[in-house]
């Protein structure tokens, strides 16, 4: 629960005061409080006023009612009142305050600037100064002028009873003085028509100085004008017909700003003074390029503070800018460029159209920009946002910001040029800011010609045409008005028309540089109260000014500040509105998620993964508690065991493999990343190294010739041990030279923007955590290239291996087939999990799954025949309890059928070779005993019937049958 007591401060200011006062009820300002001796009873502010107390804070002063002696109190009042009466009171010894007998008040003034009057004098009568209620003022001229308007006027409620009056000097009659010309060129359509209502202005203008007395009473200003259509080429036309025609201008007055940059570099060679009182390129600053150039509108970039400041104030850093192709808003937006880079904000986007601005307004939707500044003529608007329109570039996400001098109802103006409605044209400008120069005095103070701004106002109206929202330059009227009290006090000025001793304006002419620089002189020392404001110029002849701040809210334009550049100085007025409720984001607010793995995937391949590491371990401890089997001995069991091992490896890497941001942290991946590799490298180093080591040995040694019959006998199992080594160093030299010189470390693959269903302003940035090293492609090309040759050449040599039968690997059959689905696996799963790197579900499903499958595999063609084989035949003793029960360790074996029927095969060639010995030998005695019969005389032979032919010797039957049987044998 709060503690009710006071602050700490204030229970130590009541304890060092509490000796001193005295609890007394407090009234009015003018009452006298109870006297103590030791303090004074706390004293109340006025009515519309108020009390400074010294060295007190306003908690402080509710918590007390008594002020000490010699304590010292200030009275202060609100508004335009001051204090009638003491205005600071100290309390004295006796409890009371000094001068109570005389009430403090606050009371309202009248202005102070009727106390005095120029090129006269002001009697004051009926009160002191300050002037206050029931006082009266009388106004007197000096000589050679006179009183224009009332000579007397009363204090009343802060306002005097008459409008003050002013001296005017007298002057010449207007037939004998003499016309001073002012040639002009006034934009009535184009662009910027301004000339609508600036050249009223200027002939309203010089109706009121021409009427004056005291400004160029020996002279007449005149206007000599043309439509310039804000089109330079038209624009040159009509300067050649100023300056080659009769009568001589003394200064030409150009509109917008493309048509004064003309005018005023040509008005150099001319001698001639160019006041603008419409062109806001900041080019025209340049002095050395327009050394004679004045204007009365300020320049655009005195926009760009404020927009800075706009963009500071609702903490947008990122904006995107869209121009018409002309060099006043080209100038103006590389002014914002500077300015916005100092205060730390980017121009992200930067566009620019010369007629169409369709595909700018395009790109700005593509490049999502949200704080758009346009800076384009009042007909380019209408194209801009007709295009806006269609492209759904405006509501709650976005903020435009115009410029603020068209016309207040540009949007609703006809214009065939553009497809959209009205309805479409408003909805779509519905909420922008513009920046506009404070044209017209805020103050309503009456200016050099008496009038107030909204006098001047009301003045304008009655002379237009049109209403003044369809008039085009309404707005910078007040400038125009302005412009030509500019020119006329300098004229004054140059022609000594202040009292001073001045030249001949008559004398004039386009060679006369003294007359020029005289004029030039008192222009840019021109300061006065127009009804635009503070008339001053600065270095450039640029004019100083405030700048308003509009907002379009309900289809017309509510002012909710000003700026002050000069003093940095916001003016809010917290009326603006927005669509969503509060401004927008300058861009849309990125959410970056990581997508992670499926939980189900990763939970279901890890429970198979860890039936797969339970059926390594059986399989193994199997192998290892039956090695002492003859059976399991001839599978080299130590091989075996190693593949077990290396499978169990290959199957716990699924576990880091499935390991992401969702399980681990920022710190932890890199350790992930080695146990991915390391594990899975040396699982496939030891599991199908040790099945690729015994298909390379029975290949090495059955598919020779004679030089490998002896390696069949004997199997020298270091030797398969080596080639498993070798073959994991190579693994662990690879690994480790990559882990040193380029490790493995955290990196993110980020995707296209999602955009999510609600209407949020708010984008989806998915991104994908990998592991990855700098030269990950080269790492992975050495990795994947030797591996992949194991995996060939294991494919190989196991189709060639497949008819090979040996005792001493008698599971090479079931080595070759694990070997093909291994192979098959690995060599589709790896591109295609690489394929689908940034699928993380699908690649983590490939890369796992055929982990499992292979491994699964392998155990099952490996060792499930030899469990089998044991339990169902019961082949469980040793080779030596097979001696014992059969006397001999090859019976019923096939490799001993064939070193018997090897043995006999021998013994069968040799009695081939002794028998075609003997062969030989008895046909060598055959030829010889022919050779001797052919010597004696041919016997008859005896004929006749059952005598049959004698015929060669018969072989012995011996020889004929051992003959067959050897035939037979040696088949």
């Amino acid at each position: 629960m709060r503690s009710s007591r006071p602050p700490l401060s204030q229970m130590l200011l009541l304890l060092l005061l509490a000796p001193l006062f005295l609890s007394a009820p407090g009234a009015g300002g003018a009452q006298t409080p109870n006297a103590t001796s030791e303090g004074c009873q706390i004293i109340h502010p006025p009515w519309e006023g108020g009390i400074r107390y010294r060295g007190l804070t306003r908690d402080q002063v509710k918590a007390i009612n008594f002020l000490p002696v010699d304590y010292e109190i200030e009275y202060v009042c609100r508004g335009e009142r001051e204090v009638v009466g003491p205005k600071v009171r100290k309390c004295l010894a006796n409890g009371s305050w000094t001068d109570m007998d005389t009430p403090s008040r606050c009371v309202r003034i009248c202005s102070k600037s009727y106390l005095m009057l120029e090129n006269g004098k002001v009697f004051l009568t009926g009160g002191d100064l300050p002037a206050l209620d029931g006082a009266r003022v009388d106004f007197r001229c000096d000589p050679d002028f006179h009183l224009v308007g009332g000579s007397r006027s009363v204090c009343s409620q802060g306002q005097w009873s008459s409008p003050k009056p002013h001296c005017q000097v007298n002057r010449t009659p207007h037939s004998e003085r003499r016309a001073v010309y002012i040639g002009a060129l006034f934009p009535m359509s184009g662009g910027w028509p301004g000339g609508q209502a600036c050249q009223p202005a200027v002939e309203m203008a010089l109706e009121d100085v021409n009427s004056r007395r005291d400004i160029l009473p020996d002279y007449e200003l005149k206007l000599i004008h043309h439509d310039s259509k804000c089109d330079p080429g038209q624009a040159t036309k009509y300067l050649y017909e100023l300056l080659y025609n009769d009568p001589i201008k003394i200064i030409l007055m150009p509109g917008c700003s493309s048509v004064s940059t003309l005018v005023a570099e040509a008005a150099r060679m001319w001698n001639l003074i160019v006041l603008s009182y419409g062109s806001s390129s900041p080019a025209l600053s340049n002095r050395q390029r327009f050394p004679t150039f004045f204007r009365t509108h300020p320049s655009a970039t005195l926009h760009n503070p404020t927009r800075v400041k706009l963009f500071e104030k609702w903490g947008w850093k990122k904006i995107a800018t869209i121009q018409q192709t002309t060099e006043v808003f080209t100038s103006t937006l590389d002014d914002l460029e500077e300015r916005v880079k100092e205060a730390g904000i980017e121009i992200t986007f930067r566009q620019s159209f010369f007629s169409d601005p369709a595909v700018p307004v395009k790109n700005l939707k593509r490049q999502d920009a949200r704080i758009i500044v346009g800076l384009f003529y009042e007909t380019e608007a209408r194209k801009v946002f007709c295009e806006v329109y269609k492209e759904r570039l405006f509501g709650k996400k976005y903020v435009w910001f115009l410029i603020g001098w068209y016309a207040d109802n540009w949007f609703k103006i006809y214009d065939p040029s553009i497809n959209c409605t009205v309805d479409e044209m408003t909805e779509a400008v519905e909420g922008h800011i513009t920046t506009e120069i404070v044209m017209l005095n805020p103050a309503n103070t009456r200016s050099i010609s008496n009038m107030t701004s909204q006098e001047f106002v009301e003045k304008l109206t009655k002379r237009l045409k049109r209403h003044p929202e369809e008039t085009g330059g309404f707005q910078e009227a007040p400038l125009a008005y302005d412009a030509i009290w500019a020119l006329a006090l300098a004229l004054n000025k140059t022609s000594g028309g202040d009292g001073r001793s001045g030249v001949r304006l008559e004398d004039f002419n386009y060679n006369n540089q003294t007359i020029t620089d005289q004029i030039y002189r008192a222009m840019n020392s021109s300061s006065f109260e127009g009804v635009s404001g503070h008339v001053v110029f600065d270095a450039s002849g640029s004019r100083m000014a405030w700048t308003l701040i509009e907002q379009l809210q309900g289809g017309s334009y509510k002012k909710i500040g000003y700026y002050d550049s000069t003093k940095d100085d916001l003016s809010w007025s917290k009326t603006d509105k927005w669509i969503g409720g509060s401004p927008p984001a300058d861009q849309t607010l990125v959410i970056k998620t990581f997508r992670f793995l499926s939980q189900k995937l990763f939970i279901s391949v890890s429970v198979l993964s860890s039936l797969g590491i339970v059926l390594a371990v059986v399989c193994l401890s199997f192998n290892i508690y039956n090695s002492h089997v003859r059976y399991i001995q001839n599978s080299q069991p130590n091989l075996n065991n190693l593949t077990a091992v290396g499978c169990s490896l290959a199957l716990a890497a699924v576990f880091p493999l499935g390991l992401d941001g969702y399980h681990i942290g920022r710190n932890q991946f890199p350790f992930i990343c080695q146990a991915r590799l390391w594990l899975l490298g040396l699982g496939f180093s030891l599991g199908y190294g040790s099945m690729f080591t015994k298909i390379w040995w029975v290949h090495t040694v059955f598919t020779k010739k004679e030089e490998k019959k002896e390696w069949r006998k004997t199997l020298e199992p270091w030797k398969l041990y080596t080639t498993v080594g070798l073959l994991v160093g190579m693994d662990v030299l690879t690994l480790t030279i990559w882990q040193i010189v380029d490790p493995l470390h955290r990196t993110i693959e980020t995707f296209a923007k999602e955009e999510p269903k609600e209407d949020i302003d708010v984008s989806i940035l998915p991104q994908l955590e990998h592991c990855s090293s700098k030269k990950m492609n080269t790492w992975l090309g050495i990795f994947y290239g030797y591996k992949g040759l194991l995996l060939l050449l294991g494919i190989f040599l196991a189709y060639e291996t497949k008819s090979v039968s040996t005792e001493k690997i008698n599971d090479h059959r079931a080595v070759g087939m694990a070997i093909y689905n291994v192979a098959v696996l690995c060599l589709i799963t790896a591109p295609v999990t690489m394929i689908l790197s940034s699928q993380q579900d699908a690649a983590f499903a490939f890369a796992s799954l055929a982990i499992v499958f292979s491994s699964y595999i392998t155990l099952v063609v490996l060792f499930v025949p030899k469990m089998r084989r044991l339990i169902t035949r019961g082949e469980w003793q040793s080779e030596a309890q097979d001696t014992m029960k059969t006397g001999s360790s090859t019976n019923n074996h096939e490799e001993e059928k064939s070193r018997l029927l090897e043995k006999e095969n021998r013994e069968l060639e040799k009695i081939i070779a002794e028998k075609e010995e003997r062969v030989s030998e008895l046909r060598h005695q055959l030829q010889s005993r022919q050779q001797l019969r052919s010597r004696r005389p041919p016997l008859t032979p005896p004929e006749g019937p059952g005598v049959l032919p004698r015929g060669p010797p018969e072989l012995p039957d011996r020889l004929s049958c051992d003959g067959s049987r050897v035939h037979l044998l040696y088949k």
